[in-house]
């Protein structure tokens, strides 16, 4: 029986490049919006999903850190992408026809030096794989889209300037979700553990919160904070940390984390990704 992994987006997104580069033998399951994907896998209609949670260039992905929490997924993998923008438009056409290009805001705005070189007018699409099958469909020499290489291979389209990003530490970390939790082994490897906790509202219970960790040695890799059912009083915090939950140091923080906060939820125990270790060189 095959496998299903969902993503946000159309087919030759970012999301779905990674699904097929660590999951080639599994069913990709496009979807409009990340509530979406949320909802396939909780129903069953899909196993995992793949969901974007952070970029090097525009920080945290919006609205994940929202469904997460409440969504009864665990966390059991991360895989890191660079991030590979190409300048496509229909057969036929070249850099000298075409006058506009087409994509995600995000991505045009990753690739200003190509636009401003070219004089092209941009227009903001909502998806960059969707910006490729839209050029597709208008057949129009002049029209050009900024997508991965993927897309290129999916809609038909030519390849008129490879990797047109202006940064090239442009990054996606994604993570891989699923109902079930299933937790890294200790003692195998460097392994990440992501968690959500809420702070009192009292003078330096976050720093009391924080101690633990720094006494018993534990490096904390993330922490953002955002608000929780509009209150202005209630503040939820998202964190990852190097390390198993078993490991004495981690489980010391944990605890003594609990005693400063209303709620410690473990999202997930994973092994680290490998691109860890080459970024810390």
């Amino acid at each position: 029986m095959t496998r299903r992994i969902a993503y946000q987006g159309e087919p030759g997104a970012n999301s779905h490049q990674v699904c097929k580069q660590h999951y080639p033998d599994w069913e990709t399951v496009p979807c409009a919006s990340f509530e979406d994907v949320f909802a396939v896998v909780e129903s069953g209609e899909a196993d995992l999903a793949m969901i974007p949670i952070d970029n090097s260039i525009a920080g945290r992905v919006a609205d994940i850190h929202h469904f997460l929490p409440g969504s009864g997924l665990h966390i059991i993998a991360e895989h890191f992408l660079r991030i590979r923008f190409h300048l496509l438009g229909v057969p036929g056409s070249s850099l000298d026809t075409i006058t506009t290009v087409h994509s995600h805001v995000h991505a045009l705005g990753q690739c200003r030096k190509v636009i401003r070189e070219h004089g092209l007018k941009p227009v903001i699409a909502g998806d960059t794989a969707g910006a490729a099958r839209e050029v597709a469909e208008l057949g129009d020499p002049t029209q050009a889209a900024i997508s991965p290489p993927l897309a290129a291979e999916i809609y038909g389209l030519d390849v008129l300037a490879e990797d047109i990003e202006d940064e090239e530490h442009n990054t996606t970390r994604f993570v891989v979700l699923s109902p079930d939790l299933v937790q890294a082994p200790s003692g195998n490897g460097p392994v990440v553990t992501s968690f959500i906790f809420n702070v009192r509202n009292l003078p330096a219970a976050l720093y009391k919160a924080l101690g633990g960790f720094a006494t018993n040695g534990v490096n904390m890799t993330k922490l953002e904070s955002y608000m929780v059912g509009g209150e202005f009083i209630a503040t939820q915090f998202l964190a990852e940390v190097d390390g198993h939950p078993d490991d004495v140091g981690l489980k010391r923080a944990l605890e003594e984390l609990a005693f400063f906060t209303t709620d410690v939820k473990i999202l997930g125990v994973y092994p680290a990704d490998p691109f860890r270790a080459e970024v810390s060189r």
